[in-house]
């Protein structure tokens, strides 16, 4: 796997129709090596530790080849009606990535980086927040549907990160993959 980019974000309002919420969901990328400690990335927030944040959801990787799934996505409901190209962090990520896709990766794999160590622990579950940033009200299920969530990860080793490292992959114990943790989650959920 290999760092594309590296982006934070603080926690600000977002309008959802005649509400507003708190989110972090808004990440853009740094410059530079960024210190990463047990809760994550420094200078990053979450809104809402209950579902993001915290020791098991410290950081969360995304790969950079569902992008153009949600450029399609957008371009089809008239959202973006140009070719705009998405940047990275828009997904809610802090880690942009290229290789690793959701069916390669299983909870309990680890990544080691120059600097740090990352363990995999679970997928993304999208809420009515991912829906609200993408523009169209089923961006959760057609996230289900292509399976493409990305991953939460703990810091098992702290230390830095920069954009441009490469991790080495030292797997755990193959139970099931990140794909097929989310594949149960949303079927239990639209149940």
């Amino acid at each position: 796997m290999h760092i594309q980019s590296i982006n934070i974000g603080t926690a600000r309002r977002l309008r959802i129709g005649e509400h507003q919420i708190l989110t972090a969901i808004g990440k853009t990328p740094v410059p530079g090596p960024i210190t990463v400690g047990r809760l994550g990335l420094e200078g990053d927030e979450q809104a809402d530790l209950s579902v993001h944040g915290g020791l098991d959801k410290a950081v969360y990787a995304y790969p950079a080849a569902h992008y153009a799934f949600w450029q399609a996505q957008r371009r089809e409901r008239g959202i973006s009606p140009l070719d705009d190209t998405l940047p990275p962090g828009f997904m809610g990520e802090n880690l942009t990535v290229d290789g690793l896709l959701e069916h390669e990766v299983y909870v309990g794999d680890r990544l080691h980086f120059p600097d740090c160590v990352l363990r995999v622990t679970a997928p993304r579950e999208p809420c009515y927040k991912f829906n609200a940033v993408m523009g169209f009200a089923q961006a959760g299920r057609a996230m289900a549907i292509e399976g493409c969530c990305g991953y939460y990860l703990a810091v098992e080793q702290p230390g830095t990160l920069a954009a441009g490292q490469q991790a080495v992959l030292k797997p755990g114990q193959r139970g099931l993959s990140i794909a097929q943790a989310f594949a149960g989650k949303f079927a239990k959920h639209s149940r």
